[in-house]
């Protein structure tokens, strides 16, 4: 750069944490930080864990970016502004109610935190770029109307709440256009979309709506889904579109009925089991996700057993765990708690369970061929599936590239690009 160039114009550092609704939010943010010497921090709140990541990711922000302006958001700053004000390295605290909003960025206020509950709407300028990713996350839905008794995220979230279709739909052929290639549907409960809507859409209708009117759009893919939502439309969908990636995350939580009757959850481990299998013989290939939690308060080993056991019965071969987390304010953390040790102890079996059907998994796809979505750094990828698998050849990131499998690294695929 020559002495006389104009200086670049700083730009904000988003750290994202947590699910892939934040993920989608904090493209949005960046779009209205552009040219401010700022970090922003999008905060999860879905465990204690998660909590003490955001204040890690604060701290380290602080220290990487000493002059930077440094704001807090999320869900666990709605849920505790005050607590995130009181830090030293943080600036200012931006709820999630206003998170999305113009004015909110354009203000100096030190703490934005509206009543999350009396949201009514999502945004409507959802993020039209993805810089970092290969594909494009669409947020669909946000908020929770349901209580499950161990989660405070209808709390940092507010009530189920979706985004008219036809928003959606121009949103997605925009980012067609603009070359994306896959998009993901995000949502906080991703299956409760569209009461709120007139008419009362399905999110089966939503996704049919999205794959008539954009023909161009090759790969879509559901973010999390509660399986007791699967209607019949969604679930011929997902079985017979070959746009939609056969790539299923269940919200699950447990596998015995006391415990999943204790969470508040309305599915039961029949019902789990059986949507499973029948997605499975509908579409083989479809590869199950879920989120586990392990040492629910009152879970016995005999409990623990019958979600252990589930990992192998509905083959999940992306499993997300967690320790339970106490979280105030909320009734599980009222009923008598699992030790510490124990809770730390089943969520390592799980794991380990989960680690073993993904291996075998795995080494069932030796041989076969899968049309890869290339991301960094150009030549690895995820199938539709949502394998991993390298290769040799150099591909344009968000390019989709053929490969067959020859082997296994580790957790990811290793194969020849066609």
């Amino acid at each position: 750069m020559s002495a006389n160039a104009p200086a670049l114009a700083p730009e904000p550092a988003i750290i994202s944490l947590g699910c892939r609704l934040n993920l989608a939010e904090s493209e949005t943010i960046r779009a209205l930080t552009h040219g401010r010497d700022m970090v922003v921090v999008n905060s999860c709140a879905v465990t204690a864990a998660a909590v003490a990541e955001t204040r890690q990711a604060i701290r380290r922000a602080r220290r990487d970016r000493p002059e930077a302006e440094l704001v807090v958001t999320g869900c666990a700053a709605q849920i505790d502004p005050a607590g995130f004000a009181a830090m030293p390295e943080v600036d200012r605290v931006i709820g999630n109610g206003d998170k999305l909003s113009v004015a909110a960025w354009a203000s100096s206020a030190r703490m934005i935190v509206s009543d999350i509950m009396q949201v009514r709407a999502t945004a409507p300028h959802l993020a039209t770029s993805f810089a970092a990713h290969a594909r494009a996350f669409v947020e669909v839905q946000n908020g929770c109307d349901h209580r499950c008794t161990f989660c405070t995220i209808p709390f940092g979230r507010g009530n189920s709440r979706s985004v008219p279709a036809g928003i959606v739909i121009d949103r997605i052929a925009e980012l067609v256009d603009g070359g994306y290639r896959e998009i993901v549907l995000t949502g906080v409960d991703l299956t409760s979309y569209g009461p709120d809507l007139p008419g009362a859409p399905s999110l089966g209708q939503l996704v049919g709506r999205i794959l008539r009117h954009v023909p161009r759009l090759e790969r879509l893919r559901l973010s999390s889904l509660d399986s007791i939502e699967i209607d019949d439309g969604l679930f011929d969908l997902v079985t017979g579109e070959h746009r939609i990636m056969p790539h299923l995350h269940l919200s699950l939580q447990a596998g015995d009925d006391m415990i999943l009757k204790r969470m508040k959850r309305r599915h039961s481990r029949r019902d789990a089991v059986a949507i499973v299998d029948r997605l499975k013989r509908a579409r083989e290939e479809i590869a199950i996700g879920a989120d586990l939690i392990a040492g629910f308060p009152t879970e016995t080993e005999a409990m623990f057993a019958n979600t252990l056991a589930l990992i192998d019965e509905c083959a999940i071969v992306h499993a997300h765990v967690f320790p339970y987390s106490p979280r105030d304010g909320t009734p599980a953390a009222r009923m008598p708690q699992v030790e510490p040790g124990t809770r730390k102890r089943r969520a390592a079996k799980l794991r380990a369970a989960a680690a073993a059907q993904r291996d075998r998994w795995l080494a069932s796809l030796v041989g076969s061929t899968h049309s890869v979505l290339v991301e960094r750094p150009g030549n690895r990828g995820h199938a539709g599936n949502f394998a991993e698998i390298s290769f040799g050849e150099m591909r344009v990131p968000g390019s989709i590239a053929r490969v067959t499998v020859t082997a296994v690294d580790g957790t990811r695929l290793t194969g020849m690009a066609a």
